[in-house]
């Protein structure tokens, strides 16, 4: 017979945070850690790469996880990378959140909640953007034919940007964590590199700055990470996949990828608490984004 005062006063687990892409996910994450982790952009698939961000209050840890939108078509090696980066992260976590936004749900918030139907752990659903409804009463009838729709175990309407009712959403997750030892120290926030976080900043400066004119065919990869003294020396190799890409990345006279680089350096100075020099390369490698042996060596290798 065991003994009950073996089990750990502290509680620890995984929480997925899921959905199509572009409902808020990135940005429920930043604001959950009250910190910037995972980057953000109106374009959808911003977020490739499951990104884990760690909240350590007293005896609770929550490891979330960042995952890239599920969606349909567009079947390149980098579109199959992120639905399958997506689809890993609802398995083996302790609870699941899924994102919508408002009154909308596409073919694509479908399919997530397709997967969800196998999915063992508890279910929170998560109505994003709720600051951006003008009919208030039309709300609860659309949470009721939700709850009729999906087997959750709650629904919260909330704003990820405003942090409206985010309080509320951490609470039904700490409810659910089981009791087990904190996994990482209570100082860390997230487990992926000082690389990776790094080439993220730079990739969120393009998508931001350049918006539809730059397909998704788009990749950084860091070359150089050395601190010297109090100088970080970060070089930044940006593939994109023609050579009309390549123009319109640089800009006139090369005015574009400078404001890339004066705001991603900007953002790595908040991040690493150092002063930075960064240097951005831009080169074409044709058919990248579909070729799976291309993918691996961009560190899209999670599986």
């Amino acid at each position: 017979m065991s003994d009950t005062t073996d089990s750990p006063s502290t509680r620890c687990g995984y929480v997925a945070i899921v959905g199509r892409p572009n409902v808020g996910k990135s940005t429920l994450l930043n604001h959950m850690l009250g910190q910037k982790i995972s980057i953000t952009s109106r374009k959808p698939q911003t977020t490739r790469n499951n990104v884990t961000g760690i909240k350590t209050e007293g005896d609770v840890q929550i490891i979330f996880v960042d995952t890239p939108g599920l969606h349909l078509g567009q079947q390149k090696a980098i579109n199959r990378y992120m639905n399958r980066a997506a689809s890993t992260a609802m398995k083996d976590v302790d609870v699941v959140v899924f994102m919508v936004d408002r009154f909308i749900w596409t073919e694509e918030d479908e399919a997530v909640a397709k997967q969800l139907n196998f999915i063992s752990s508890p279910i929170i659903l998560a109505v994003n953007k709720v600051d951006q409804i003008e009919d208030k009463e039309a709300l609860l009838p659309h949470l009721q034919k939700l709850t009729e729709k999906l087997n959750v175990a709650e629904i919260i309407p909330l704003s990820a940007l405003r942090d409206i009712n985010l309080d509320r959403l951490e609470a039904l997750l700490v409810e659910r964590l089981p009791q087990a030892v904190h996994l990482y120290p209570e100082d860390q926030i997230t487990d992926r590199s000082s690389r990776f976080m790094a080439a993220e900043i730079v990739r969120e400066k393009i998508t931001r700055q350049l918006g539809d004119e730059l397909p998704y065919q788009m990749a950084v990869e860091i070359e150089e990470f050395k601190q010297e003294g109090n100088l970080l020396n970060i070089s930044a190799l940006i593939l994109v996949e023609r050579d009309g890409q390549k123009k319109i990345l640089i800009g006139d006279k090369g005015e574009r990828i400078k404001l890339v680089g004066q705001q991603a350096r900007i953002d790595m100075e908040k991040l690493f608490d150092t002063k930075i020099m960064l240097k951005l390369w831009v080169k074409v490698k044709s058919g990248w984004s579909d070729d799976e042996r291309a993918i691996k060596s961009l560190g899209y290798n999670d599986f």
